[in-house]
């Protein structure tokens, strides 16, 4: 079974940049596309980056240029770098498989933009 932790959340101004960390327990981990996902109030939950485990990634439009997602399959982390943040990212973000596994979802990190 495995577990995600994530961690690395905060409030920021905008403008501002954080690091999210998500740590996986399990010998499986190197294997499998990981991504972030977010959820705002009153949204969807919605996929934001993906890296595949040979370290292909893909962006979601509305943060292409901002984020980079990065992977440490010797530390079963992975990162979600987050530059130039703006108050519409701010949303509780997780990390999971892409596509998503059920069990797999953990309590996120919340991430508040806010002057």
């Amino acid at each position: 079974q495995v577990q995600l932790v994530e961690s690395g959340g905060g409030l920021v101004q905008p403008g501002g940049s954080l690091r999210l960390s998500c740590a996986a327990s399990g010998s499986r981990f190197s294997i499998g596309a990981m991504g972030w996902y977010r959820q705002a109030p009153g949204k969807q939950r919605e996929l934001v980056a993906a890296i595949t485990s040979g370290g292909s990634t893909n962006y979601a439009d509305s943060v292409k240029g901002r984020f980079t997602i990065s992977r440490d399959n010797a530390k079963n982390t992975v990162y979600l770098q987050m530059n130039s943040l703006k108050p519409e990212d701010t949303a509780v973000y997780y990390c999971n498989r892409v596509p998503p596994v059920y069990n797999y979802w953990g309590q996120g990190t919340q991430v508040t933009v806010s002057s």
